[in-house]
């Protein structure tokens, strides 16, 4: 073994300090915070998951001032992906879910199935945290109830005119959860005059959905 003298061992010491400190990623470099790394912002998925984009049922009553009044209905409709999916949020909320439902009325007026579809806006997003919603529906329905002019309805039916009608409906919504939501809603059918003259249908309810 060869001994190296105190003076030997201290310059080989001030050497090796030397050699760091002109060295990329020196003593003096560990001492600096790491940059942040990058924020990744969400993206909606190219492909939705599944073809049925939610499920909903519900319960109305049949058009409250008119002669199928004290009747009821239970409801229920399945709403579809999207058939184009944006990542802009804005240009989003313009496409619609393709959407068909119907509406069975156990008093024995009128009761119809719809196909159409339906736009879903969120309210104050921000504010709100996406929880509270409003929706429009636009289509065709078709009935089992009175056609024809309003004198041939017999008592205890809505002259509906022809068949099928034109349907629009909104509704008020809050998302309990990711998956489930509550809906207060309100809906019309009529022919907008295009067949014979008609008083159409309006009935008001509620209903629950379920989110895929």
């Amino acid at each position: 073994m060869i001994a190296r003298s105190p003076r030997s061992l201290v310059g080989a010491l001030a050497l090796s300090a030397a050699t760091l400190a002109g060295t990329p990623g020196s003593a003096a470099d560990l001492g600096r915070a790491l940059p942040p790394a990058p924020t990744a912002y969400y993206a909606a998925p190219v492909r939705p998951m599944s073809i049925v984009s939610e499920v909903r049922i519900g319960g109305s009553v049949q058009d409250p001032g008119s002669a199928e009044r004290n009747t009821s209905n239970i409801n229920g409709e399945i709403l579809f992906a999207k058939p184009l999916v944006s990542v802009d949020p804005f240009w989003q909320a313009f496409v619609p879910r393709p959407t068909a439902g119907g509406s069975y009325n156990f008093g024995g007026r009128t009761s119809y199935g719809y196909l159409g579809a339906t736009w879903t806006v969120d309210l104050f997003p921000q504010t709100l945290n996406n929880i509270v919603f409003l929706e429009g529906f636009f289509g065709v329905g078709f009935h089992n109830g009175v056609t024809g002019p309003k004198g041939l309805v017999p008592p205890g039916f809505n002259a509906l005119g022809c068949n099928p009608l034109f349907r629009e409906a909104a509704a008020l919504g809050f998302r309990i959860t990711e998956h489930w939501s509550i809906m207060a809603t309100v809906e019309h059918m009529s022919n907008a005059g295009l067949c014979v003259e008609n008083r159409g249908l309006t009935n008001f309810g509620g209903k629950i959905g379920y989110t895929f």
